[in-house]
């Protein structure tokens, strides 16, 4: 965690609970890329929102449409739009020529970023120029003539839709200016925000952006995780579902926590019988060792368990029998042999 004090940096180190990630964990953009804390969330086992699984595969949007091509071959292109996408690996492979005009996405920009319109061979060999100075991957989509741009969000259980359209005839909605408004949620965007919330093992904050074309047909070309911006009039309350879906999975995962037993008390109740019982050993301290005879080298005891006494000074408790390693090979051994108390 870095701070800024006085105009100095101040690092300091913490091990959170709980995650909740609300930016891009790889851009290509300088300083943008903190996939190597991701891993190191992960390496931690630490939960989080949306799951740092998804969160570190949403780093390269064409793996995210990959996903998107699944859903669209089982579902359908009535029921999933899917926008045709050509992938280039890098500028070397970017020889076939689609049908013009396109939209290049330069690797993992997003906001706006990396993306450019051609017209024609000629733009697109220039393009293929600047992948090749990136030295990264590139794709290529068809350009529709856009009427507005949608949205769909989901935020835990809750659902909105948005309608963008430019006002500044941009045809990037996202540039320039645009209008806003929320639009009546439909069952064919609850079916896409459902669909590709199943992604990566379960998105709990994700969205869907697609075109609403002046040919009336739809086109889904993108899905957001949990860095995707809030827009719209209740963006106060998005945060506040958000904040809710944090707390609720924070209780889940407590729940789940196995409670801590109570210690036990260390004393050990008194025997009633006049019969010593075996207290155990790893409750009780241990006991002083018994009385040396004369003219026997001191020794201690390596293990006690009963309170006993020598013969010829006591009674010995029932049942035991009391070893002494003396210099002779073998031990001297007295009373029954239940139970041995072994003398070092």
């Amino acid at each position: 965690m870095q701070v800024l004090r006085n105009g100095t940096k101040v690092v300091r180190s913490f091990r959170p609970d709980f995650v909740l990630i609300r930016q891009h964990a790889f851009g290509m953009a300088e300083n943008e890329d903190f996939r190597h804390l991701v891993i190191g969330m992960q390496y931690a086992g630490l939960p989080s929102i949306n799951s740092l699984e998804s969160i570190y595969n949403f780093c390269d949007k064409p793996w995210v449409f990959a996903q998107m091509v699944a859903i669209f071959k089982t579902l359908g292109g009535e029921k999933f739009p899917l926008i045709e996408q050509t992938y280039y690996p890098n500028h070397r492979e970017m020889l076939t020529l689609p049908t013009f005009p396109v939209v290049v996405k330069i690797g993992h920009a997003h906001s706006g970023m990396g993306k450019v319109k051609v017209e024609n061979h000629y733009d697109f060999q220039d393009i293929a120029s600047v992948v090749a100075l990136t030295q990264t991957y590139a794709t290529a989509e068809p350009f529709i003539d856009a009427k507005y741009d949608i949205r769909v969000q989901k935020i835990g259980n809750n659902y909105k839709a948005y309608m963008r359209t430019s006002i500044s005839g941009n045809w990037k909605t996202n540039t320039g200016s645009a209008m806003l408004e929320q639009i009546a949620m439909s069952d064919r965007y609850k079916l896409w925000v459902d669909a590709c919330s199943e992604m990566f093992g379960g998105l709990d904050i994700c969205a869907v952006k697609a075109v609403h074309g002046k040919d009336g047909k739809d086109y889904i070309f993108e899905v957001m995780d949990c860095s995707m911006p809030l827009i719209g009039e209740h963006q106060v309350e998005d945060r506040q579902l958000i904040t809710d879906l944090v707390i609720s999975k924070m209780n889940q995962l407590l729940s789940r926590t196995p409670a801590l037993s109570p210690q036990r008390p260390l004393t050990t109740q008194q025997p009633q019988s006049g019969a010593l019982k075996e207290p155990d050993s790893s409750k009780t301290p241990p006991q002083r060792p018994p009385p040396q005879e004369a003219g026997r080298p001191h020794r201690h005891p390596r293990r006690c368990t009963l309170q006993q006494q020598l013969p010829g000074r006591g009674p010995t408790a029932p049942g035991c029998c009391i070893t002494e390693a003396s210099g002779s090979p073998a031990a001297q051994q007295v009373a029954v042999p239940d139970k041995c108390v072994q003398l070092l």
